[in-house]
């Protein structure tokens, strides 16, 4: 009965059975079902939604741009097609690569030939007990691999200086509602709102314009404003011609704007710059080559003396182990421990100089590169031109010509007619004056400091103004209205009242030509309105035509009562003009062998106005765009690029093959810039140069150099130091080799012969303090007989490591030799050990050998004992004979009567503390009995001088034959071609 009540109640409630209630529950899950799967397809459609490029979303008209965004252009994306959007694409930000531990980097600068081989000897001397000449070695290598380490470590700095151009913060529009972001939470669709004085945080393509204008130097390196448009384009054109794009890190200067977001991070066109900078490995130096292949030569001589002292032991029947034991001490006191730092310091010396000429080299063997570089390409704007917009030609309505002189916003200069040279000031000349008011007045720039707020054309007419006395002239008038720029009307107005009560209001036009003259009605002459005819319309069109052929910017100027009928008042000419100093550095490296090349982002015309006027080429330039750089093959392009001198409309990735391609070809390039567009190129060079004070951060961390004041000429000064330096590091190697393997040589011969020492252990210890001799020269021997054959002991090479370094350092700070200067930059392929080294360096330690072993034989008793005379005899010769080789190793081409003995003064100096230094070893008693020496006559001493003098003499002959043969070939195709 009361199961009944139940059932009739449930039956009330619409329950009438368990199917029912299976099948409500059906319909809920199949709802469900139905959501999940419209989420999942809303899921998979945010998910296909991709960065658009440029070149495309140009075309994009805003409706189907914002179809293919999926957004709403009055809306903006939901949070939940932010949230997809960023699984898919992540954080609009620049991420460095950081899987690279920084121990792992300080491993990888013990991969270098000659460090290995010096670690080698490091552990030889542990194993024979040479502890002190372990440590020595070992200090000498740290501090050359912490010095690199640290010059590489800070090359990566660049990568975070770029991250700085993304603007922490934005204004979006999201879900109806303008928020203010922060930059990083972008995601491509987003609708983002830009006003003036906005940092732009991701690529967008406009859809909402007013008055726009966006600063690109940062991305296309050209000072100048860009006028933005929200209206498709054709397409075709290369991404700094695009006007409804605006790209991440450039700067809006004036106006209003919105768009949509097409690419974010690694996306845009700095993620671009990013990723290239990222995949860009500095490239080894020449003289980083040079070094390594050093490193391996002398690896093979240290092989070549075990093998030989071991085939020489087993020849005589003494136990190899005895003589690989006496083979590895030589090799290793064979090995120039010394040379690395020795290097280090010569280029930490050519650093200071340069920092005293205003060039900071981050990067030491920069200093050497430069003198081998064959390839100078440059950034134009800021580099070789001023970076300051100048009026430089005037044609008035009426046809008079006049010219201006100075640079920049400072007022300096003059205003000339032509031809009369007649200098204009104020209204002296009605026509000119007012073309000059006219300027001033529809102007919305300052100038402060010499330094201009605004537009740098309009600063440039404020600066033309000033110097005709007529920068008061703008207080004149009351501006009442503005008529600002577009891309579309191609001019700008202003409607000014005179201050003088009983004038009626005037307008100031400026702007395109063809489009000023169209509100003209009649044209000024000499203060009289004339009727403006074709024939007059016909003349200016002629002058714009030659102004803009020599690469101005050309400006029309108009004034009058009303728009519709306003006076021609005539044309001026604007340009960017060349760094003072450029054209005659340009013509010092292209006749020390340096091609020059210029790289810009601007149009054709104003690249080779540029190119002659600083004299890139006495005939014909030839011109590359970038668009011809990406549609030439790789291999086509390396055959081009050399003869090109002015690359135009180009992009951070054109700039990049530009350079690969001229390093495929074989040369050294070195890249000048200052700008963002710059970086990727100014790393990928084998010498990057970036200006000091116009530079951006990001290109003076990704440079190895850097000009102080921005004075292109500088690099005149670099190009010397780096000529010498290879030179002069060739001379100390000379040196060092020829006295290490005379050394060598000597106790090798007393060691294989079972001769008496020729020098004693203190003898050599002495040779290393005041000679700086190398490693081998603090071996001294001790021979003895016992059951396994002759054993001997390396000793005294610890104490004197770190005595003094004089010689190689004052050989390596040797004056810059002329000779050099002149030569064209050696050749990437060049070695320290080139063939006419070598035969130099066994020539010289052939004369000391043969001369030191003549006087320890003529000395020598007929009983073959070692005396205190044979010794000091021996002794002096080797000194002398080092001190002569020392003074002939200067310079590898001069006669030392043309090099001058006082041009190197610490040299003397120390030839003379030498000179001293042994003759008070050989005559003060004490020191007798120290170094086993006694007193020499004055004979004795002149005959060593005369003795030692020969490998003097024969160097310098051998140089005055090459002199001879050099000027012998360079007079015989004179003869020929007569």
């Amino acid at each position: 009965m009361v199961e009944g009540r139940v059932s009739k109640f449930l039956k009330k409630l619409g329950f009438s059975g368990g199917g029912r209630e299976y099948q409500a529950l059906e319909k809920d899950e199949e709802e469900a079902l139905i959501d999940e799967q419209n989420e999942l397809k809303a899921i998979e459609k945010e998910k296909k939604v991709t960065a658009l490029p440029p070149k495309e979303a140009c075309k994009c008209h805003k409706e189907d741009l914002a179809n293919m965004f999926c957004v709403d252009l009055h809306t903006g994306l939901s949070e939940f097609s932010v949230t997809q959007r960023r699984l898919v694409h992540g954080w609009n930000e620049f991420v460095a690569d950081t899987t690279e531990p920084v121990w792992k980097k300080y491993l990888d600068q013990f991969k270098n030939p000659l460090i290995l081989l010096l670690l080698g000897s490091a552990l030889v001397s542990v194993l024979t007990r040479e502890y002190e000449d372990a440590v020595s070695i070992a200090t000498a290598v740290l501090i050359v691999v912490t010095v690199a380490f640290i010059q590489e470590y800070r090359s990566e700095k660049s990568l975070e200086e770029l991250t700085k151009l993304v603007p922490p913060e934005c204004n979006c529009l999201r879900e109806g509602k303008l928020q203010h972001l922060l930059a990083r939470e972008l995601v491509p669709g987003d609708v983002v709102s830009l006003s003036t004085g906005d940092r732009i945080p991701a690529d967008i393509r406009l859809t909402e314009v007013t008055d726009l204008l966006v600063d690109e130097s940062s991305f296309t390196g050209e000072a100048e404003p860009c006028s933005k448009t929200d209206s498709p384009l054709a397409g075709g054109g290369d991404l700094t011609t695009l006007s409804n794009i605006v790209f991440m890190g450039t700067l809006v200067q004036y106006g209003r704007g919105q768009g949509v977001v097409i690419g974010t991070g690694e996306s845009s066109q700095f993620g671009e710059v990013f990723k290239m900078m990222q995949a860009e490995e500095t490239p080894k130096t020449p003289l980083q080559k040079s070094m390594d292949r050093l490193g391996k030569q002398l690896t093979l001589f240290s092989f070549g003396i075990i093998g030989l002292i071991m085939l020489i032991g087993w020849l005589q029947g003494k136990q190899l182990l005895s003589m690989f034991t006496i083979g590895v001490s030589l090799a290793v006191a064979a090995i120039p421990e010394g040379l690395p730092i020795v290097v280090m310091v010569t280029l930490v010396l050519g650093v200071l100089r340069m920092a005293k000429k205003r060039v900071i080299v981050k990067k030491l063997p920069i200093v050497e590169t430069l003198g081998c570089c064959s390839v100078l390409c440059s950034d134009k704007t800021g580099t070789l031109t001023a970076n300051e917009m100048t009026v430089t030609q005037l044609v008035t309505s009426d046809g008079l010509h006049a010219e201006v002189s100075g640079v920049g916003y400072d007022g300096q200069g003059t205003v000339c007619l032509l031809p009369s040279k007649e200098v204009i000031k104020e209204f002296s000349n009605v026509s000119v004056g007012k073309l000059v008011e006219a300027g001033c007045v529809a102007n919305n720039a300052v100038i402060r400091k010499n330094a201009v707020m605004g537009q740098p054309t309009e600063g440039a007419l404020l600066a033309l103004a000033m110097k005709m006395d007529l920068s008061d002239i703008k207080n004149s008038y009351v501006r009442k209205k503005e008529i600002p720029f577009s891309s579309e009307q191609k001019w700008m107005a202003v409607q000014c009242s005179p201050k003088t009560e009983d004038q009626e209001d005037i307008y100031f036009m400026k702007g395109a030509l063809e489009e000023v003259i169209r509100y003209c009605t009649t044209y000024n002459h000499g203060g009289i309105p004339l009727p403006l005819t074709p024939q007059q319309r016909s003349f200016c069109l002629q002058e714009e035509k030659r102004m803009g052929s020599l690469g101005l910017r050309v400006l029309a100027l108009a004034s009058g009562p009303e728009l519709g009928r306003l006076t021609f008042l005539g044309l001026m000419g604007i340009i960017d003009p060349p760094r003072t100093g450029v054209k005659e550095a340009i013509q010092f490296l292209s006749e020390s062998g340096v091609s020059v090349k210029m790289i810009t982002g601007d149009a054709l015309e104003t690249a080779l106005a540029i190119g002659r006027s600083i004299g890139l080429c006495n005939g014909k330039l030839q011109a590359m765009s970038g668009e011809e750089v990406d549609s030439v093959e790789k291999g086509e392009l390396a055959d081009r690029v050399g003869k090109v001198s002015v690359f135009f409309r180009t992009s951070p990735k054109h700039k990049l093959k530009i350079i690969k391609a001229l390093q495929e070809s074989g040369a050294i390039v070195a890249m000048t810039g200052d700008g963002v567009n710059d970086a990727v190129a100014l790393k990928s060079a084998d010498i990057g140069i970036a200006m000091g004070q116009t530079g951006t951060d990001v290109s003076r961390e990704a440079a190895n150099m850097i000009l102080v004041d921005d004075d292109f000429s500088a690099i005149m000064n670099a190009v010397e130091e780096g000529k010498g330096i290879f030179y002069n590091i060739k001379n100390f190697v000379r040196f060092q080799l020829s006295t290490s393997i005379s050394a060598l040589s000597l106790i090798t011969l007393s060691t294989v012969f079972n001769l008496p020492s020729p020098l004693n252990a203190m003898q050599i210890l002495w040779i290393n303090i005041i000679m700086d001799g190398p490693p081998a020269q603090r071996s001294s021997q001790k021979t003895g007989v016992s059951g396994t054959g002759v054993r001997l002991r390396v000793e005294g090479r610890g104490q004197s490591t770190w005595a003094g370094r004089g010689w190689n350092f004052l050989l390596g700070v040797e004056p810059v030799d002329k000779d050099a200067l002149r030569q064209p930059p050696r050749s990437v392929g060049d070695t320290i050990l080139s063939r006419a080294l070598i035969l130099k360096i066994l020539m010289s330690a052939a004369v000391i050998i043969g001369g030191t072993l003549f006087i320890f034989w003529k000395e020598m008793p007929e009983d073959r004992a070692s005396t205190p005379r044979t010794t000091t005899m021996t002794f002096t010769c080797f000194v002398f004979f080092d001190l002569f080789n020392a003074l002939t190793c200067r310079s590898q081409t001069k006669l030392i009567f043309e090099i001058g003995f006082l041009r190197n003064r610490m040299f003397l100096y120390s030839v003379l503390g030498s000179i001293l230094g042994q003759l008070v070893v050989i005559y003060i008693p004490l020191l007798q009995r120290v170094f086993q020496t006694e007193n020499l006559g004055a004979l004795d001493l002149l005959f060593l001088t005369g003795l030692a003098s020969s490998v003097f003499i024969l160097s310098e002959l051998l140089k005055l034959c090459e002199k001879y043969c050099c000027s012998t070939q360079r007079v015989q195709p004179r003869h020929e071609a007569v």
